[in-house]
C-alpha cells in the first residue's frame, strides 16, 4: 500500500507539471483488448486492481476506480479504499462522480492511444457541464513515472495453417476489398489484434492467453494491405506466407501511411480504434467513415473447417476435464487440496494435449466463499482448501491449434445444503433453457437472455453478468459481436457463431455457482420460418449431486439425460478404465 501511495503521489506531481488537474487510467492498451501485455498493465501498477475491465480517474485530491458487477468484491480486496473511491460503473457512472469533483477551468487529461471516441463521449459531456475540459495529454503520465516498466513484447508471429483456418488469407482479403468497394470506400484501418490475425491467417504470443501479435493494418479496396508490426516479429516465413499483396512496416510508419490518405474515404470502427487514429486521419484530411470492422462478422461465423476444429478441440478438452474430475473425486478434504493446487492440476492435464498452445484465460478456481467472486484470481496468499461439505467452482479453458475452449463446472464436495441444491438446479434449468431452445433467424442474444434467468427470477434471484460471450477459433476467448445478455444487441445470431452459455448464482461470503458450455449456432428443422438452434460443443458431466430432480421438468430431465449419454459415448473411448467407470456413474440417467 505504501508503494502504491508513492506512485499515486508521483502521478499527481506529473499531472501538475503539465498543468493538468486529472488523468484517466484505463485498463486497456492501444488495441482495446481484454488481455494486455505487462507493459500496458498501468491500472494494476497504479492501483493494485487486476481485473480485466475497469478504469481509474485521479484528480489532485481525490481518485476513484470504476468497475462492473463482476469485480465488486475483488476491488475491495486489491485496492486501498483510503486512496480510491469504489464505484460501480453502471450504477455510479464516472460522469456523475466528475460532476461533483470537477470545477470550471479544470483540465482532465487522457492518452488518445488508450481510448476510443465513444468511451470518451460521456466524460467529455460531464466535463463541459461544469465548465471543465477533457484534453489529450502530451504523453502518458503513468509511463513517465513507471521506472521499471517492462519492454513491449517482441514475440515472433507465425502462419496459421489452412488446415485449421479453412479459408486462405488471400480469399479473405479479396472478400473484404469487395465489401469496401461496394460501400464506396477506399481503405479500412484495423486495430484489433484478433481481426488482423484472422484476416491474414497469422498468430502470435504478444499477450497472455490469446494467440495474436500486436499491430495495426491498413486494408485497401484494390485488394492490397499494409501490416504494421515491429520488423523483429516478422520473419521470412511470415513474409512468404503473406505474399506480394501484403507489405509489412514498423508501427511508427503508420502515421505516414495515414497521411497519404488525404481525400480518400477511410473506414474506421470508432468503437475499437484509438482516438489518436481518428484524429490523425481528420488532420490528414481523409474522409473518415465510421462503421463496423468488416472482419468481425465473418470471423464470428465459423466456416465448416473451423467448426469441426472446435468440435475436435472440445472433445479432447472434455476428456481432459473428466480426467481432472476423476482425480478430484479421489482427493480427501485436507489442507493440501487447495484452490491453487487444484488449479495447477487441471492446467497440467490440459497441457498434455499435442495441440495445446496456452490457457485461454487464467483458471478461476474458487472454493466456498471465493466461488462467489465472479472473476476470482487465486494466489498463494488467497488459496484456501476445498470445503469438506460445500461447493467448488472451476472456470477454465485452453487454446488449442484447432480451437478455443471455455468451461465452468461447479462441483459438490461432501454433502450440499438444500439451498445449494436449489440454487444449483435453478442455474442448471437456465442453462438447459438456453441450450435447448429453437429460435427464428434474426433473433439476437438479448432476446434469449431471459431463458437463462427465469428459474432464478421466480425465486427472487439473479446474477450480475452476461449469460454468453462469443468465442474465437484459436483466437480470443471473448469475441464479439455475438452475445447473450440483458444489454440490447443489434447483432443477430447466425450459423457458425460460437457462444458461451453460463448462467450463475453467487451468494457473497458463502459460495458461487456457474455452469458453462460453449454452444454453436446451427440450422434447425424448417417450419414456416427459417429456424436456428444450438449444438453443445462442450462435453463434460454436470455434478448430479447438486441436482434436485423434483425441480426439473420432464423435458429438462430428458435434455440432461441425452446430453450425459452423448458425453459418455464420445469421451469414454478416450479414457482409462477407471476414468471411464467414473464417467459412467457421473452420467447415469436420472
Amino acid at each position: 500500500m505504501k508503494e502504491r501511495a508513492a506512485r499515486l503521489s508521483a502521478l499527481r506531481r506529473e499531472m501538475n507539471i503539465f498543468g493538468m488537474d486529472g488523468f484517466i487510467v484505463p485498463r486497456s492498451d492501444e488495441h482495446q483488448g481484454e488481455y494486455v501485455a505487462p507493459c500496458s498493465e498501468r491500472l494494476a501498477w497504479l492501483t493494485g486492481f487486476t481485473g480485466s475491465a475497469g478504469f481509474a480517474i485521479v484528480l489532485a485530491k481525490k481518485a476513484a476506480i470504476f468497475i462492473d458487477g463482476r469485480y465488486t468484491l475483488q476491488v475491495s480486496q486489491e485496492v486501498d479504499e483510503a486512496a480510491f473511491d469504489y464505484r460501480h460503473v453502471a450504477d455510479e457512472p464516472a460522469s456523475e462522480w466528475l460532476a461533483g469533483e470537477l470545477g470550471a477551468g479544470m483540465k482532465l487529461a487522457y492518452d488518445p492511444w488508450l481510448h476510443t471516441g465513444p468511451s470518451l463521449h460521456r466524460l467529455k459531456k460531464a466535463c463541459e457541464k461544469v465548465g471543465a475540459k477533457l484534453v489529450a495529454a502530451p504523453h502518458n503520465f503513468i509511463d513517465a513515472i513507471w521506472a521499471d516498466r517492462p519492454e513491449p513484447p517482441l514475440n515472433p508471429i507465425y502462419p496459421h495453417s489452412l488446415d485449421y483456418a479453412g479459408q486462405s488469407h488471400g480469399e479473405k482479403l479479396s472478400d473484404i476489398a469487395d465489401k469496401l468497394r461496394s460501400e464506396g470506400q477506399d481503405a479500412m484501418v484495423l486495430s484489433l489484434p484478433d481481426s488482423i490475425a484472422w484476416l491474414f491467417n497469422i498468430r502470435g504470443s504478444d499477450i497472455p492467453c490469446t494467440p495474436v501479435g500486436l499491430g495495426f493494418a491498413l486494408v485497401h479496396s484494390q485488394g492490397t494491405a499494409c501490416l504494421f508490426m515491429d520488423h523483429r516479429k516478422v520473419g521470412e516465413e511470415v513474409r512468404t506466407h503473406l505474399g506480394d499483396n501484403i507489405k509489412t512496416y514498423d508501427p511508427q510508419d503508420l502515421a505516414e501511411h495515414l497521411d497519404r490518405l488525404k481525400g480518400h474515404k477511410v473506414r474506421l470502427d470508432g468503437t475499437s480504434a484509438p482516438k489518436w487514429i481518428h484524429e490523425h486521419l481528420k488532420k490528414a484530411k481523409a474522409e473518415v467513415v465510421l462503421g463496423d470492422d468488416l472482419t468481425v462478422l465473418p470471423k464470428a461465423c465459423k466456416n465448416a473447417v473451423e467448426v469441426d476444429g472446435m468440435r475436435n478441440a472440445h472433445r479432447r478438452d472434455g476428456a481432459a476435464m473428466v480426467r481432472f474430475l476423476y482425480w478430484l473425486s479421489k482427493q480427501p478434504f485436507s489442507k493440501g487440496v487447495h484452490e491453487m493446487a487444484v488449479s495447477q492440476k487441471v492446467d497440467s492435464i490440459r497441457s498434455e494435449d499435442e495441440l495445446f498452445y496456452d490457457l485461454s484465460f487464467n483458471t478461476i478456481s474458487g472454493a466456498g466463499e471465493n466461488g462467489a467472486i465472479v472473476h476470482y484470481r487465486v494466489s498463494e496468499e488467497s488459496s484456501i482448501p476445498l470445503p469438506e461439505n460445500g461447493l467448488y467452482l472451476v472456470d477454465s479453458g485452453a487454446q488449442y491449434r484447432d480451437g478455443t475452449t471455455d468451461i465452468t463446472r461447479t462441483i459438490v464436495r461432501g454433502t450440499p445444503t438444500d439451498e445449494m441444491k436449489d440454487r444449483y438446479t435453478r442455474v442448471l434449468k437456465g442453462h438447459i433453457g438456453v441450450s435447448a431452445t429453437r429460435f427464428p433467424k434474426g433473433t439476437t442474444g438479448s432476446q434469449l437472455d431471459v431463458l437463462a434467468r427465469h428459474a432464478l427470477w421466480q425465486a427472487g434471484l439473479d446474477y450480475d453478468h452476461g449469460t454468453g460471450h462469443g468465442v474465437g477459433s484459436f483466437l480470443n476467448v471473448h469475441e464479439g459481436p455475438q452475445r447473450i445478455s440483458k444489454m440490447p444487441s443489434k447483432t443477430a445470431l447466425l450459423g457458425g457463431m460460437v457462444i458461451s452459455n453460463e448462467p450463475g448464482y453467487y451468494k457473497a461470503g458463502e459460495y458461487g455457482i456457474r455452469l458453462e458450455n460453449l454452444i454453436c449456432v446451427q440450422p434447425s428443422q424448417k417450419g414456416e420460418r427459417e429456424m436456428l438452434e444450438f449444438e453443445p460443443l462442450t462435453l463434460c458431466p454436470f455434478d448430479l449431486k447438486g441436482v434436485e430432480a423434483s425441480l426439473l421438468s420432464s423435458a429438462e430431465v430428458n435434455w440432461l439425460n441425452a446430453y450425459h449419454a452423448r458425453v459418455r459415448e464420445e469421451l469414454s473411448p478416450m479414457l482409462g478404465e477407471d476414468e471411464a467407470a467414473w464417467l459412467a456413474e457421473a452420467t447415469q440417467a436420472i
